[in-house]
């Protein structure tokens, strides 16, 4: 029989957890339940022990830390994630777990944004932000999710563990979806109902560093992922930067017969800036490339290893 875990990061969630808790055992009664406190002094990890989770803590603080530490200690054959606010209804993880389990999806993304989000969240400048977020990450990295930063997600064995985290925040969701689209994993969406958080739940989310956390998280990961394209950007425009400034020297030469020296050592160095950018791009991409291939052969050992467990 195939097992699933339920994970539940929790931060002060005393309010919310026990009713997530119990909406995940009615929907997925074979499940285990984990909450994985992170240093709340609400109570959080008794109410969600009462209620039947399995409870377990991570002292770094940040969900991006959780996470891994989840990935690290839990097996399983699917892993479902949500978060411990009630934002998201437990009736869709059946679906989700079918998808993982029966159909081979290495991610489910539980899609708000073609839901409810909009006319739940109250929050300021969130609904501007997810589509920013989601035009970004889908024009970099040529991808068509309609969700990318969403907490409900659905997980195969093969995912969470070849899945590097890096992050410590809530930019953890962007580093999965873009891992998912880099490593062309089956991913999959399903539209989930999204609930705003109910009176006196607070968000810990803070919208503008955590916003700027998950566009610098978008910015490395595509330097990391696309090195010839990022070095190849910033080598355009030191080459777009040096034809303007030659053509300028040559238009005054000629004008004034002066040669405006200082302006022409300036242009000598940002084409050198241009080719060693362009240079470090190309030697970056055939590491990657390198990388990735490997990445696929550790991804076929995994596979006979959870196939001949």
């Amino acid at each position: 029989m195939s097992t699933i875990a339920v994970l539940i990061p929790c931060y002060n969630e005393a309010q919310t957890v026990e009713k997530v808790v119990r909406e995940y055992k009615d929907a997925l009664p074979e499940a285990d339940i984990y909450v994985y406190d992170n240093n709340s002094s609400d109570g959080t990890d008794k109410i969600a022990a009462a209620a039947g989770a399995i409870v377990r803590y991570e002292h770094k603080q940040g969900k991006g830390n959780v996470i891994r530490t989840m990935f690290r200690e839990i097996d399983a054959d699917c892993y479902i994630m949500a978060d411990g606010d009630d934002t998201y209804p437990a009736d869709k993880a059946r679906e989700m777990a079918d998808l993982v389990l029966k159909e081979g999806a290495d991610m489910v993304v539980g899609d708000r944004l073609s839901s409810t989000y909009f006319t739940e969240n109250k929050r300021a400048f969130h609904n501007a932000g997810n589509k920013a977020v989601r035009r970004l990450v889908n024009r970099l990295f040529h991808g068509n999710v309609k969700d990318i930063m969403t907490g409900s997600r659905a997980f195969s064995p093969l995912f969470v563990k070849t899945f590097p985290v890096l992050s410590h925040g809530f930019e953890i969701e962007t580093e999965m979806t873009i891992h998912a689209l880099d490593k062309n994993m089956n991913l999959r969406e399903i539209p989930v109902e999204y609930r705003d958080r109910p009176e006196g739940s607070v968000s810990k989310l803070n919208t503008v560093s955590d916003g700027m956390r998950v566009l610098t998280t978008i910015a490395l990961t595509y330097k990391n992922y696309k090195p010839l394209q990022f070095f190849g950007l910033i080598a355009l425009f030191f080459f777009a930067v040096c034809i303007v400034l030659f053509i300028f020297v040559l238009a005054a030469y000629f004008q004034t017969d002066i040669l405006r020296i200082p302006t022409l050592v300036g242009v000598g160095f940002l084409f050198v800036a241009g080719v060693l950018s362009l240079s470090c791009g190309l030697i970056l991409n055939t590491l990657v490339g390198q990388n990735r291939q490997n990445f696929e052969i550790r991804m076929n050992m995994l596979d006979l290893m959870l196939k001949g467990k």
